[in-house]
């Protein structure tokens, strides 16, 4: 087995955490993340720990309940690059001043290099990062070199020759610090003295031998949709299950134009073993009167576990779930008690109960989606699988503001179909991460003919990411914007007005529930 080289990200709840993973991944060496709670025990256990950083998060180092770090891992001597909050903490706990700033960064910030370092190596005088505070290092602790500033912030970066520690004030894991990749790569190659031998496919043994240590035989149930993530991890499972492994495709009434049909199509041609039950009418009788999404979200989790159940009854019993859950959809997810904001439950993280009856495999738990991708091209999975926009666990009722019905799942469903017909036909589909059309309770007036009618108001959605995390709306040409809206106010019955969604995210989530 080939050893790699290992980066810790120590997690302080911030959304950007497992982001910072997945930057270090890219530039090819391995990362994990750990509780910070966990870290002083964790740390010491990580074969070929080169270095280690420390997340932003949500909380004031003041405040009562917030994370702290173990002293003893600064005894560890390894490099250590705090961000953000992690970059408060470090100056806090070596007796440096860190008080409330009189002018809160945020967004796009220059940043000025007062000192070269081998962190900035390469990085120009004065460059663009990404802020998001509002505490800020006052003073420095002694024994520590200041190495930036902003205009608001006197110590921007700054560093402790004698053992190693780095601190960042501003974010270089997001795409808006302009040369943040290479201050990532800096701090890895000339800091940590990593090499560079990570890459995602390596990840395919690591995962068949992680799973073989979670399974002691019984039979395995995996919800699978059809979609990149689900049919990875059933693939990936297989390979240590074999036929123990039954694979269930519910249609819960929540799905896209024409899925059902060319999902089981597609599974089949893997040689899974398909068990296929169309709840639609049972999900559709849950969800009635049901508005608020973080309800709907736990109410599709809860009736997908009904139905395992009660296929479990047929085909079990079962004493494994296999599911498809990504990096995103657990720090988005975050439960309450840690120090992470909870943005939204995934219904196969927050949605699920918290007696489940089954004990969970989730090989694809840390990967974020383009690594997925990856490994779903090495294990010879076809492009209609591999190039998949993601599609959300609860469905179109992610994508239906308010009670979920008949009427708009229609809209959403036909509208959606005919953004993803029209992308495809100029050549975007592939272009961009996920396109769709969303529609809630709100009505508009429209002229047909010479009749007035009212009708709903669409919402279509196009953005552009590299892993989920974060997402920029896609700047379309207005010719097919126009092309979508025509087609969708002609061939959607009840629908008049389509608008384009030009938020990004954050602040905005790419589902609008």
């Amino acid at each position: 087995m080939v050893s790699y080289d290992t980066v810790a990200v120590v997690d302080f709840g911030g959304q950007y955490a497992h982001l910072i993973s997945r930057r270090i991944r890219e530039l090819k060496v391995y990362s994990e993340v750990i509780a910070w709670d966990k870290a002083p025990y964790t740390l010491k256990d990580l074969l070929n720990l080169k270095g280690i950083i420390f997340s932003g998060g949500p909380s004031s180092i003041y405040d009562e309940n917030a994370p702290k770090i173990d002293a003893s891992v600064y005894s560890l001597n390894i490099p250590i690059l705090g961000i953000c909050y992690g970059h408060q903490l470090i100056a806090a706990q070596f007796d440096g001043v860190v008080s409330k700033a009189d002018y809160r960064e945020y967004g796009r910030i220059k940043l000025i290099i007062k000192k070269e370092d081998r962190l900035f190596k390469g990085v120009g005088k004065e460059t663009i990062v990404w802020m998001s505070h509002g505490d800020q290092v006052e003073k420095l602790p002694k024994g520590f070199i200041n190495l930036a500033i902003t205009q608001h912030s006197k110590f921007a970066a700054f560093y402790n020759p004698k053992r190693k520690i780095y601190g960042v004030q501003f974010h270089p894991e997001v795409v808006h610090t302009v040369e943040g990749k290479k201050i990532l790569k800096n701090f890895l190659y000339k800091v940590c003295g990593c090499k560079p031998n990570w890459k995602a496919s390596n990840f395919i043994f690591q995962a068949i031998e992680e799973i073989k240590k979670e399974y002691n035989g019984g039979k395995v149930v995996c919800a699978v949709s059809g979609g990149l993530d689900s049919t990875v991890t059933a693939v990936l499972v297989k390979k240590v299950a074999k036929d123990s492994l039954v694979c269930v495709f519910v249609n819960n009434g929540l799905l896209r134009k024409g899925e059902p049909e060319s999902v089981i199509k597609s599974l089949n041609k893997l040689g899974l073993n398909i068990v296929y039950v169309d709840a639609s009418e049972r999900f559709l009788k849950c969800l009635k009167n049901v508005a608020d999404p973080e309800t709907k979200r736990k109410v599709v989790g809860e009736t997908f576990l009904e139905v395992f159940d009660e296929v479990a009854a047929k085909h079990g019993p079962f004493a494994y779930l296999a599911q498809g859950t990504l990096y995103p959809d657990v720090i988005e997810s975050a439960k309450a008690g840690s120090p992470a904001a909870t943005i939204k439950s995934h219904h196969n993280v927050g949605g699920l109960p918290s007696k489940l009856p089954y004990k969970l495999i989730e090989p694809l738990r840390y990967m974020y989606k383009d690594e997925v991708r990856r490994i779903a091209s090495k294990l010879g999975l076809p492009d209609s699988i591999v190039k998949r926009h993601p599609f959300p666990g609860p469905g179109l009722s992610a994508r239906i503001i308010g009670e979920v019905n008949e009427e708009k799942l229609r809209v959403s469903r036909e509208a959606s179909a005919i953004v993803e017909e029209e992308l495809k036909k100029a050549g975007y589909y592939g272009k961009v991460w996920q396109a769709f059309a969303y529609v809630g309770d709100d009505k508009a007036v429209a002229v047909v003919g010479d009749t007035r009618m009212y009708g709903y108001m669409v919402t279509v959605k196009v953005v552009t990411s590299r892993d989920g995390m974060t997402a920029d709306w896609a700047k379309l040409p207005s010719k097919l914007l126009e092309q979508i809206s025509q087609r969708i106010t002609n061939e959607v019955k009840d629908v008049a007005s389509v608008s384009y969604c030009v938020s990004s995210k954050p602040p905005a989530t790419i589902e609008p529930q």
